[in-house]
């Protein structure tokens, strides 16, 4: 571990990553990480807290009155999920347990929230719709989240950083032989994950018309315009936007918003990959 804390060197790739998480969660939560950098606290600790936070928003939502509470700690979630990493780079302390205890609680700590959400708005106007619109903006957001963790990660193995993480985490028989809980995480990240792992492979080769090779693999998955489209569709963008409609009290808003906006925003990003991406290399107007 080095001796001192460098905020640089606990970052992902800011051409990558989010412009939340670069302009706000990140300067925040660095904070935070210089804090805990001199202290035995591990980032495991800190990804348990995240999951904590989470679900405490989660119960104000479903039996609270206060969206904005709920907000405030889904933010407070979600800060704790980017200092979890970023204290991991840090103290150079990575780990397969700690990457699969993020993604498996991120994926429960949304169903909750949305379970809570969904709970609230129905009883309060009678309306069942409204567990329809929970469900398929919970579903919508992870697909998202995963469209944008693929191409993040991609572009990461680009620069031979985040080797922790493979694009499609198929259990190998050196897995089986490894960490016994390290094993059980992955093995419900696998029912959890390992489907739209695959589809999202899919989606990248219906997009790439079958065209790879070292020189377009490095256009493809380092393209900023694709970058920043994808870029959209993170955790981090996703929660904040929670956030913000709950403050305000307009869950009803947020849900148009979460299965009209950003699932608009998923398409463009796939038709520029698509349509856009291959024509700038035909044409020579790749990045």
């Amino acid at each position: 571990m080095p001796e001192t804390y460098n905020y640089r060197d606990s970052l992902k790739s800011d051409h990558s990553d989010e412009l939340i998480n670069t302009y706000f969660l990140r300067p925040l939560a660095g904070i935070l990480v210089y804090l805990l950098y001199n202290t035995p606290v591990t980032p495991n600790q800190v990804t348990i807290a995240s999951i904590v936070a989470g679900l405490t928003a989660a119960g104000f939502y479903a039996w609270s009155d206060s969206m904005v509470t709920g907000g405030i700690l889904v933010t407070l979630k979600d800060l704790f999920d980017s200092a979890d990493g970023q204290l991991a780079r840090a103290k150079q302390q990575f780990s397969r347990k700690g990457r699969f205890l993020d993604s498996v609680g991120d994926i429960l700590v949304s169903l909750a929230v949305f379970s809570g959400i969904g709970w609230t708005l129905s009883k309060s106007s009678g309306d069942p719709l409204f567990w329809v619109w929970s469900f398929l903006a919970f579903a919508g957001m992870t697909l998202r989240i995963s469209y944008h963790v693929f191409y993040h990660t991609s572009y990461l193995h680009l620069k031979g950083a985040y080797q922790t993480s493979r694009l499609v985490e198929e259990i190998t028989e050196q897995d089986r032989a490894g960490d016994r809980v390290t094993l059980v995480f992955h093995q419900i990240f696998q029912v959890l994950y390992g489907w739209q792992d695959r589809l999202m492979l899919r989606i990248d080769a219906w997009c790439r018309r079958g065209r790879m090779g070292e020189e377009l693999r490095h256009r493809w998955y380092g393209d900023r315009i694709g970058l920043r489209l994808s870029g959209f569709l993170g955790i981090g963008t996703e929660l904040f936007l929670l956030m913000g409609f709950s403050v305000v009290n307009q869950l009803e808003w947020y849900f148009a918003f979460n299965i009209v906006i950003m699932n608009g925003i998923l398409i463009c990003s796939i038709l520029y990959r698509k349509l856009v991406l291959p024509w700038k290399w035909d044409t020579g107007n790749a990045d």
